[in-house]
């Protein structure tokens, strides 16, 4: 069942929201965010995505994207399902404590989708918010940035390696980002 939360405009920029299933805390490994920065960085040099800002928290990520392509869904769709697979593939065979817990987590969620025949892995949803103003921009590299500072695991955003922050206070990050020029206002 959609939300509405859809990437309708395949050109244009969007705040995406992907979600593991049952907010399962997967990306507090390692091994979990490598495959996930890996692949983002597949996309950017493969398949035309263009990453404006993004983080990686325990249960979700958040993007601000486009595709140069004009073709994100299915760029989006076609990570989803790579990453998911490499994911469970890793849970499966790597020395994993909690292995028994989140299988039978997203075995269970597989069971009402039938696109799924063994496990669900992300949500079906993106949460895609097409960018519609520079407020709106402002407002989301913001929300990125500073979500692990909410979540208290940072004091500032760019202490978090596992997001932009660190190219917009002038730093390399670990993913090839394309910098938004934040116009200038006064406090």
């Amino acid at each position: 069942m959609s939300t509405g939360y859809q990437i309708k405009e395949q050109d244009k920029l969007y705040f995406i929201t992907l979600q593991v299933v049952e907010w399962v805390d997967i990306f507090s490994r390692e091994t979990y965010r490598k495959i996930i920065t890996d692949n983002l960085e597949y996309c950017i040099k493969n398949k035309g995505l263009e990453i404006y800002a993004w983080v990686i928290m325990s249960n979700h990520i958040h993007l601000l994207a486009k595709s140069n392509t004009n073709n994100l869904s299915s760029t989006i769709r076609d990570f989803k399902s790579y990453t998911s697979k490499l994911i469970l593939e890793q849970i499966q065979t790597m020395n994993e404590s909690r292995k028994n817990w989140m299988l039978k987590i997203f075995e269970t969620a597989s069971f009402d989708h039938k696109r799924n025949t063994n496990y669900q892995f992300w949500t079906h949803d993106n949460h895609a918010e097409h960018v519609f103003s520079n407020k709106f921009m402002e407002q989301k590299l913001d929300y990125i940035h500073f979500n692990p500072v909410r979540a208290g695991i940072v004091e500032k955003p760019e202490e978090y390696i596992y997001s932009s922050a660190k190219d917009y206070a002038g730093e390399k990050g670990i993913i090839t980002i394309e910098k938004i020029v934040v116009r200038w206002k006064t406090i």
